[in-house]
C-alpha cells in the first residue's frame, strides 16, 4: 500500500474505533446505570428496613442458606471478582447468571445484618454486562476485554458517583504496571453514562466535606508516618480476609453448613459490639471523615465482621469495609501523630484502599472525587507510601503485579503469592508470560 493510500486508511480506522467506542460504551454505561440504580435503591432499601426491623438479623442464617441455593441453581457457585478480572486478563467468559444471583445475594446480605460493600458486587455486576454486550455485538476476544471493562468502570460509577475513579481503576486493577490505555475513553464514556443515568434516578453520589489542614512541610511529614501505619493496616486488612476465608474453608467444607454458622456467629458478635459494623457502614465513615468520631476498635471489628461474612459465603464486597477500616483507624491515630482526626480519616480512607488494591492512581482520583482537590499532595503522599509498603498483598489473588514495587524489575506475580526479587527480571518463562498475556493466547 502507497503512503497516500495509508494516509487515507489510518485517519478512518481511527474514526471508526471512537464511532465504534462511542456506540458500545454508551449502551453499556446506560445498562450499568439502571441495574446499579436499582441495585444502589435495592442495597439503600435493605438496610432501612433492617434498621426498622432489628429481628431481621436472626434471619441470617436462614438469608445465608437461600445465597447458597440461588448459586447452586444458577451454576455460578464460587464464581467472584476473581473471575472478572480473568475474563480481561485471560479472555475467560463471564457466566450470564452471574448478575441476578449476586444482585438478589448482596441484598439479602445486608437485609438481615452480613458486613459488606456493595463494589465487589458492582464489579462482577458490571462486568457480566460489558460481557453480555460483547457477545450481543459480537465484538472479537480483545475487544470483549474492553467491554467487560467498561461495565466495571461504569457500575462503580453509578454505585459511587465517581466517574473518573471508576475509569482508572478499571484499567489498573488487573495487571499492576501495565495500564490498558486502549479502554480509558471507553471505559470514562461508560462511568460518565452511568453517572448521570444515577443522578437522573435519583442516587446521590458519595460526597465528604472535609477540613485541610495547612499542607506545611511538617504536615506532610506526619502525613507520610499516617500512610506508613495505613499500609501496615492494609496488609492486616488482606491477609486478614484471606485467612479466615480459607480457615473456615477447611474446617467447614459444607457451604450450606459453613453459611449457616457464619450467620450465628454473626449475630452473636452484634449482640455482643452492636450493629455499627453490619452493612456497609457508610455512616460510620462519615461520623469519622466529618465529624472526626470513631471508636479506637472499630476498625479491627469491622475486619472481624467483614472477614467472617464474605468468608462464610455471604455476597457483597470489600472496598467499602476497606474505606470503614481505613476511615475509623485514620481517625483515631492521627491526632496522635498531630494531625485533625478528621482529615487523618481521609488521608486513611484512600491510603488504606490503595494498599488493599495495589492501584495508586484510582485512590488519588477517589480522593478528590469524594473529598475535593485541597488535600491533594496529602492524599497522593499516602497513597503512594502505602502501595509501595503494603508489598505485594492484595484483595483480589487473579491480579497481577507485573513490575517491583522497589526497583525497575519485571516480576509478573499474582498478589498474596510472592514477593520482589523470586523471579529474575530476563527470564524467558517470565517475559513469555507477559507477551502471551497482551497477544491474548
Amino acid at each position: 500500500m502507497n503512503q497516500e493510500a495509508q494516509g487515507r486508511t489510518r485517519p478512518g480506522l481511527y474514526v471508526q474505533a471512537v464511532l465504534k467506542w462511542l456506540g458500545v460504551s454508551l449502551v453499556i454505561g446506560v445498562v450499568c446505570g439502571l441495574i446499579g440504580s436499582a441495585f444502589h435503591m435495592g442495597v439503600h432499601k435493605a438496610e432501612l428496613l433492617r434498621g426498622a426491623h432489628p429481628w431481621l438479623l436472626w434471619c441470617l442464617p436462614v438469608a445465608g442458606l437461600a445465597i447458597v441455593g440461588i448459586y447452586k441453581c444458577t451454576g455460578t457457585e464460587g464464581l467472584g471478582t476473581n473471575d472478572v478480572i480473568d475474563a480481561v486478563r485471560l479472555g475467560k467468559p463471564v457466566h450470564i447468571w452471574l448478575l441476578p444471583s449476586i444482585f438478589l445475594a448482596t441484598v439479602l446480605t445486608h437485609l438481615c445484618g452480613g458486613s459488606a460493600g456493595r463494589e465487589g458486587a458492582a464489579l462482577q455486576m458490571g462486568g457480566d454486562v460489558g460481557a453480555q454486550a460483547a457477545r450481543l455485538l459480537q465484538l472479537d476476544g480483545r475487544d470483549s476485554r474492553t467491554a467487560v471493562l467498561c461495565g466495571m468502570a461504569a457500575f462503580f460509577a453509578a454505585l459511587f458517583g465517581a466517574p473518573m475513579t471508576a475509569a482508572v481503576f478499571a484499567v489498573m486493577v488487573i495487571s499492576v504496571g501495565q495500564i490498558y490505555d486502549a479502554a480509558l475513553v471507553p471505559c470514562l464514556l461508560s462511568a460518565l453514562a452511568a453517572f448521570f443515568v444515577s443522578l437522573e434516578l435519583g442516587v446521590e453520589p458519595t460526597r465528604f466535606a472535609v477540613t485541610v489542614p495547612e499542607l506545611t512541610a511538617l504536615t506532610l511529614v506526619r502525613v507520610a508516618g499516617l500512610a506508613v501505619l495505613c499500609a501496615l493496616v492494609s496488609v492486616l486488612f488482606c491477609r486478614g480476609m484471606h485467612a479466615v476465608e480459607h480457615g473456615l474453608h477447611r474446617v467447614l467444607p459444607n457451604p450450606w453448613l459453613r453459611i449457616a454458622a457464619g450467620g450465628a456467629v454473626i449475630i452473636a458478635l452484634t449482640l455482643i459490639f452492636g450493629t455499627d459494623y453490619n452493612g456497609a457502614g457508610m455512616n460510620i465513615i462519615t461520623a469519622a471523615v466529618e465529624q472526626g468520631s470513631a471508636r479506637p476498635e472499630a476498625f479491627l471489628l469491622k475486619l472481624l465482621f467483614t472477614a467472617v461474612t464474605l468468608g462464610v459465603g455471604f455476597k457483597g464486597g470489600e472496598v467499602v469495609p476497606s474505606f470503614f477500616v481505613g476511615a475509623t483507624f485514620g481517625c483515631v491515630a492521627a491526632p496522635l501523630l498531630g494531625l485533625p482526626a478528621g482529615f487523618g480519616a481521609a488521608v486513611g480512607l484512600v491510603s488504606v484502599f490503595c494498599g488493599a488494591v495495589n492501584c495508586p492512581m484510582a485512590p488519588v482520583f477517589l480522593a478528590v472525587e469524594l473529598f475535593g482537590a485541597e488535600g491533594l499532595l496529602a492524599y497522593a503522599l499516602g497513597c503512594g507510601l502505602s502501595n509501595m509498603l503494603s508489598g505485594y498483598n492484595g484483595l483480589y489473588s487473579s491480579q497481577t503485579i507485573l513490575y517491583s514495587k522497589l526497583k525497575a524489575q519485571y516480576i509478573n506475580v499474582h498478589t498474596n503469592h510472592h514477593h520482589a526479587g523470586q523471579i529474575h527480571p530476563d527470564s524467558p518463562r517470565d517475559q513469555g508470560s507477559l507477551d502471551r498475556e497482551k497477544s491474548g493466547d
